[in-house]
């Protein structure tokens, strides 16, 4: 399963319990790996893994069958998949809902499959950031407990503000 996951939020659990009741084995590849720190990627690979990490642990799904692994980005999308292969353990089948993935791994021979998708307007890792930035606690809603406890412990909010700050004094701005 492949993910920015900037943050997780419910829509990546149900997926993460499809899949793990489909296969016997999930490795989730936090894409990206290299990005933090800005607008539309606030939280760092290892806090991403964390987060992961006390999702599925709270949601009670077996970690012993997942292996979370973080990718960095190389801005070459038709070795990207090779890429994946060098970092994951062996796989079989991608699991993802987007379509520039879908079609790097399917020219490769990989079978990919699309989780279905939930709640789609709401859990976004966008809309989220967006609710977050503007005080709106409706955001603790769209994401496990747990991770809405590893976000506030690691004061993503304050850190989007920050960030925030530093886009009003630019011409920059970030993708909706």
């Amino acid at each position: 399963m492949v993910g920015r996951f900037q943050p997780i939020h419910n829509g990546h659990i149900q997926a993460i319990k499809q899949i793990l009741s489909e296969t016997m084995e999930l490795v989730v590849v936090v894409g990206s790996a290299q990005l933090s720190h800005t607008l539309e990627n606030p939280l760092t690979a290892g806090e991403r893994v964390y987060m992961l990490h006390e999702a599925i642990s709270s949601e009670g799904l077996d970690l012993s069958r997942t292996f979370i692994i973080t990718i960095p980005d190389i801005q070459f999308n038709s070795v990207w998949p090779a890429h994946v292969r060098s970092y994951a353990p062996p796989f079989d089948v991608v699991y993802t809902s987007n379509p520039l993935v879908t079609t790097l791994f399917e020219e490769v021979g990989v079978k990919v499959r699309h989780p279905t998708m939930y709640d789609r307007e709401e859990c976004s890792g966008t809309n989220i950031r967006r609710l977050m930035l503007a005080g709106d606690s409706r955001w603790t809603k769209l994401v496990p407990a747990s991770v809405a406890a590893v976000l506030e412990e690691l004061q993503v909010t304050q850190r989007l503000r920050s960030i925030s700050k530093s886009y009003e004094h630019s011409n920059f701005q970030p993708r909706n």
